[in-house]
């Protein structure tokens, strides 16, 4: 490679930059990584040596579809998510370092409500980032994972094979509870719903609007799914159990609402994200 590689990456950053496109440089490393087999510090280390012509056509490639706003997960297929490298196609949601709060929050809670195997339901898996972390994190609970896309199921369960998480692991295909028996109860039920209102989606950047509309709109005003969820989850829940969803901008009040009449909830938590915004909703059910 006969430029230097700092100089190289800041070049290529600049045509993702005049692409609208943050996070430029940072995007650059990954290309780079991604087709040397290099973590970030060899790659500055080792990178320049390893670059040849081969690669610098890939990364064209690569960098053609990323200007016209392809996501750069889907183009490399794989993205990553608490520590771990997922497989991600676009049947699936591009994961958000959001859903890291609702995984965090799910373990704290399993670890402190003293059972030696927690049952957790996740409703709408996607690419499974938050079953398998949960699963590979705390290997003696049991998940049942459902979503309605086998084409995301399928990714889901890939992830969990190449990740080799325990055998702890039940995928469902599934329209929130249909494929959960009367008699089934969770000691914890999680969800990243869709909840991007109707009237919003013309306004999102074209990498969200690469994701798959089914897990991205909640109807007029975004808390179709959350009012399903919360309609049916304390059928499904042993007492003293939670319920834990991702929420967007806005919502909290709305869903304090949903569930201020609603007796079978005996309190409400709502978390905020690291820009301060109301992210995960915790709901408890009666002992």
């Amino acid at each position: 490679m006969k430029e230097h590689l700092p100089e190289f990456i800041g070049r290529q950053a600049q045509r993702l930059i005049d692409a609208g496109i943050e996070q430029a440089a940072a995007e650059i490393e990954w290309i780079l990584c991604y087709l040397t087999g290099l973590d970030r510090l060899n790659l500055y280390l080792n990178g320049s040596t390893l670059i040849n012509d081969d690669i610098i056509a890939r990364f064209e490639t690569i960098m053609q579809r990323r200007i016209a706003r392809e996501p750069l997960q889907y183009i490399l297929e794989e993205s990553w998510f608490y520590g771990r490298k997922f497989f991600v196609s676009p049947a699936v949601m591009v994961p958000t370092p959001e859903t890291e709060l609702l995984c965090e929050t799910a373990l704290r809670y399993m670890r402190s409500c003293g059972h030696d195997n927690p049952t957790v339901l996740d409703i709408g898996v996607g690419s499974g980032v938050a079953s398998v972390t949960i699963a590979l994190e705390m290997p003696t609970c049991r998940i049942t994972a459902v979503d309605i896309s086998e084409e995301a199921l399928a990714v889901a369960e890939k992830n969990a094979i190449d990740l080799e998480t325990p055998n702890n692991m039940d995928f469902r295909q599934s329209d929130f509870f249909s494929s959960i028996k009367a008699d089934e109860r969770f000691d914890l039920i999680i969800s990243n719903p869709p909840y991007i209102a109707d009237c919003e989606y013309a306004d999102l950047s074209p990498e969200v609007k690469a994701d798959p509309k089914l897990s991205l709109l909640g109807g007029t005003d975004g808390l179709d799914a959350v009012r399903a969820i919360i309609a049916k989850a304390p059928d499904h829940l042993l007492p003293g159990g939670q319920l834990m969803f991702e929420i967007g901008y806005l919502q909290g009040e709305k869903v304090c609402a949903l569930t201020e009449n609603d007796d079978r909830y005996k309190s409400i938590v709502i978390l905020k994200d690291l820009n301060d915004i109301d992210r995960v909703v915790i709901l408890s059910c009666g002992e």
